[in-house]
């Protein structure tokens, strides 16, 4: 039997509940579109948002463009009032995984299928996996989404839990799609143990401005971390929900904002995302980042067409010692790269260059090369090779502008320029604390403001700190400071935000997490607690220290607090670092008017005028 019979019935479905009045157009339409496999499979990427990389993409299903079953939702409706859903489902998943393995998509495979086709032991339900045999898909790329049914999640646990056992021990993994229940009925989901929790897009959608939405996807959270399960935020649709959702910690990200639904998915995140996601340069270099791959990096190499014989690469290879790959374009889009080392391997062989000499260089070339995008700073892409197959750094990577082939990098190159970052670190670092000192303070700030970023500078300061070096040794005070600086780094998210050492017990941090506010109060909450064992119990208890002024006076100085000035700075309303400081050195002296550990949030308008900002009233 072939495919096509395998999955429709043998006539039109005849299941008493379905009347002959459900056999119109419609029913009549959706018996056609499965007959004829007229169905299309979209991909939408799956991404990492710790590293910017896309792990995988979801198959999604639309039925033909002229037809009013083309939307998924009215698709399956009509499936369910024919009694052909579990056809229709078995079609869709021959169609993904076929234009899945046809594609040559990397990553996994996250497909959609019903609770109630895993129970069935009729053996129409096995198809789908047995399309994944035919096609050899390792289980391992598979990841088996469980769609919500009309009644909910409340489905027959326990006997699901066991059908799905003989798929996890092939390699298969679990996910739980469209979860909006309450966060302690998780729980309840343990015989189905998934691998990963997807959460609806209900609850993404404004999460950055509702904080109900947000209160219930940290809960959320804490429960499923507590049952080892990873997350995945549906629907993200902005730079602020991106935001959010990673300042939450949710793990794996999809929507319109990171990748949108396609025949032909890239596999490689725009550069606004990955600048969001991305870690930033913990040192700027002082020099522009957005344009050291095109000013630094890039190869200008004529690239070849697929169907370039092989002896034209080589004879380029031989004429050109320093040319470390060549990259393969069709209509203006990278497909290809060859490396140099490889392809002369492979023809120096005996007979090989009279065999494959002139065969086409497309089968030669690796077909999923890395591309980057010009405008990604240093820091940026070296994450991306790092966290890419090793083969990239050797090969090479293809650099792109809007997709279209620019020239090509070698690893070589990208190694210089990353210890060059690393040596300019160094020079300007704290010596106490190892973090970035007043250079790269400035050359952030100057950064974020050419960017019209939005952020929030805050100058910290540590009061009484003086009398406490004078009374307990500079020893002692060297290790408050690195105390306070540790405090600080960790309020910090690692991706977003930086902190600077300005010198002394002054450091600056500069926010960029929707939620700076609440760090800055655990920060202060923590120093609370870990500044008292700096004292001796007779000055805890008095709170407080005796020390001698210039006149032999006693002087009685309050136990050591940490002050905190926010300033925060909206885009377009400061024009350098220099009145940046000027403001947030006048709001940490309103921070330490305040007694105790304590933050002062200036909100405050400002405008231009000569000589830096001025505060108007609010």
């Amino acid at each position: 039997m072939n495919a096509q019979t395998q999955i429709l019935p043998t006539s039109m479905p005849r299941s008493p509940s379905v009347t002959t009045t459900t056999r119109g157009p419609t029913a009549h339409e959706l018996y056609q579109l499965i007959k004829h496999e007229q169905l299309t499979a979209l991909f939408q990427p799956v991404v990492d948002l710790r590293s910017a990389e896309v792990v995988g993409y979801e198959g999604l299903i639309r039925g033909p463009s002229d037809s009013q079953l083309h939307a998924p939702g009215k698709l399956f409706k009509a499936a369910r009032q024919a009694g052909l859903i579990y056809e229709l489902e078995n079609l869709c998943g021959k169609v993904i995984v076929e234009r899945f393995v046809e594609s040559k998509l990397p990553g996994t495979l996250f497909i959609n299928i019903s609770p109630d086709l895993l129970l069935l032991h009729d053996v129409r339900t096995r198809h789908v996996f047995g399309f994944l045999r035919q096609l050899a898909l390792d289980p391992a790329r598979v990841v088996i989404e469980l769609s919500e049914t009309d009644s909910g999640y409340d489905f027959r646990l326990e006997i699901l839990g066991r059908a799905l056992e003989r798929y996890r021990a092939l390699g298969y993994r679990i996910a739980i799609d469209d979860w909006g229940g309450r966060p302690e009925e998780l729980a309840s989901l343990a015989a189905i143990a998934p691998d990963y929790l997807k959460i609806d897009r209900h609850f993404i959608q404004n999460i950055d401005t509702d904080a109900i939405k947000r209160r219930y996807v940290r809960q959320l959270l804490e429960q499923a971390r507590a049952l080892g399960w990873q997350t995945m935020a549906e629907g993200i649709e902005s730079h602020s929900e991106l935001t959010q959702v990673t300042t939450l910690g949710i793990v794996f990200g999809q929507g319109y904002h990171l990748g949108r639904p396609s025949l032909s998915p890239s596999a490689v995140l725009s550069a606004d995302v990955i600048r969001t996601l991305a870690p930033q340069p913990p040192l700027p270099t002082g020099r522009d980042e957005c344009c050291i791959i095109e000013h630094r990096l890039l190869i200008r190499a004529a690239p070849v067409t697929p169907d370039t014989p092989n002896c034209t690469l080589f004879d380029r290879f031989e004429v050109d010692p320093d040319l470390n790959a060549i990259a393969v374009v069709k209509d203006d889009q990278p497909v290809g790269l060859v490396n140099r080392h490889a392809l002369i391997d492979r023809l120096a062989r005996p007979y090989h260059l009279e065999l494959f000499g002139r065969r086409p260089c497309a089968i030669f070339m690796d077909p999923e090369p890395l591309l980057v995008d010009k405008n990604l700073s240093l820091q940026q892409l070296s994450y991306l090779v790092a966290g890419a197959d090793r083969r990239h750094l050797s090969n090479g990577f293809i650099i792109t502008e809007e997709g279209r082939y620019l020239g090509i990098g070698t690893g070589h190159d990208l190694i210089r320029e990353i210890t060059d970052l690393q040596i300019q670190a160094a020079r300007y670092a704290n010596p106490l604390t190892q973090l970035p000192g007043n250079v790269p303070i400035n050359e952030r700030i100057n950064q974020l403001l050419a960017r019209r970023l939005p952020f929030v500078a805050c100058y910290c300061d540590l009061d009484h700190f003086k009398p406490f070096n004078d009374v307990y040794g500079f020893s002692r005070g060297d290790e408050l400071i690195r105390l306070t600086g540790k405090l600080l780094l960790e309020s910090c998210h690692p991706e977003h935000d930086f902190l600077g050492h300005i010198g002394g017990d002054d450091f600056i941090a500069l926010f960029r997490t929707p939620d700076w506010e609440s760090r800055c109060q655990q920060t202060l909450e923590r120093f609370g607690t870990e500044v008292a064992g700096f004292f001796n119990p007779e000055d805890q208890e008095r709170g407080g220290y005796l020390t001698e002024n210039r006149r032999g006076e006693k002087e009685f100085h309050p136990l050591t607090t940490l002050s905190i000035g926010a300033v925060v700075v909206p885009p377009g309303l400061f024009s350098s670092y220099m009145e940046i400081s000027q403001a947030a050195s006048e709001t940490k002296k309103m921070a330490k008017r305040q007694a105790g550990n304590s933050l002062y949030i200036n909100r405050r308008d400002y405008a231009h005028r000569s000589g830096g900002p001025h505060a108007h009233q609010p």
